[in-house]
């Protein structure tokens, strides 16, 4: 029986392959696709992927990942889907499991951030069978191998709670000995069809590259996107601005319907850098 401190795979054999040797092959084909033409950022603070089945979003995510330098941490911010939890949940100790292995927590980095965004509770219930870290950590594992992270879920939607949480995130950042790549996991706009959702997606992108967190808050409302992941994205772009972020760039957009052919009601994916 596994201790309370090590979270099994809620999602291995339906998002992504269960066995090892599938899983990875298909994470080097997403990984690889382009990398005869690809640099490295090294300057890159963080970066929002998809998180569908790895059918649908895997090669969009593997473009962006493949982009990013290897860091020995990252803060892995997801949308609590299932509603568990605290809504600001965070887990400070054990590790994740994926067929590759385990993925262990950051501890020390959990508890500087919950001293720096005192809004973070300790909360596993939000992550049990949440699905948007989990599917990012099967891409870390191979292309970085060994590294620790600290995750995050939100199932909050005011503003100022997740501007707050971009700040404490940033503050914690500026006094760490080596950089801390930050993750938002989020899809863009869900089951419209695919004409309307690439308008729409458009429109909260355009904010991302404008690197404007409360634009992209706003568009999202004003426009009605269903952007699952938009808390993770203002939390990233607001800590990546006050770590000296200067740019933002698309490095990949697809929507379900290029890889099922329906275009009737679709899930957009963009993958983005922030350096």
């Amino acid at each position: 029986m596994q201790p309370p401190s090590v979270r099994r795979p809620a999602v291995a054999g339906r998002f992504y392959p269960a066995r090892p040797d599938v899983l990875s092959r298909q994470l080097d084909l997403y990984l690889a696709a382009e990398s005869t033409t690809v640099q490295r950022d090294e300057a890159a603070l963080g970066c929002m992927v998809p998180h569908a089945g790895y059918m649908y979003s895997g090669p969009v995510a593997g473009a962006v990942f493949q982009r990013l330098p290897a860091r020995a941490t990252y803060i892995i911010l997801c949308p609590n889907h299932t509603g568990r939890g605290v809504p600001l949940a965070i887990m400070s100790k054990g590790e994740w499991l994926t067929p590759l292995g385990a993925a262990a927590i950051n501890s020390d980095l959990a508890a500087r951030l919950q001293r720096s965004c005192p809004l973070l509770e300790e909360d596993s219930r939000a992550h049990e069978d949440e699905h948007a870290i989990e599917v990012q950590i099967p891409f870390l594992q191979r292309h970085v191998g060994d590294f620790t992270f600290v995750p995050i879920a939100i199932g909050v939607s005011r503003y100022a709670a997740l501007e707050a949480l971009g700040h404490g995130i940033a503050e914690t950042l500026k006094t760490s000995t080596s950089p801390v790549m930050i993750v938002a996991s989020s899809d863009m706009n869900h089951y419209e069809p695919d004409d309307l959702t690439r308008v729409k997606d458009r429109k909260a992108i355009d904010q991302i590259l404008a690197l404007d967190p409360a634009g992209l808050y706003e568009v999202i409302r004003k426009e009605d996107i269903s952007m699952c992941g938009y808390g993770p994205a203002v939390a990233m772009l607001t800590a990546a601005k006050d770590l000296g972020a200067t740019r933002a760039e698309l490095v990949r957009y697809a929507t379900s319907a290029d890889a099922s052919g329906d275009r009737s009601a679709v899930v957009g994916y963009a993958g983005m850098m922030v350096a």
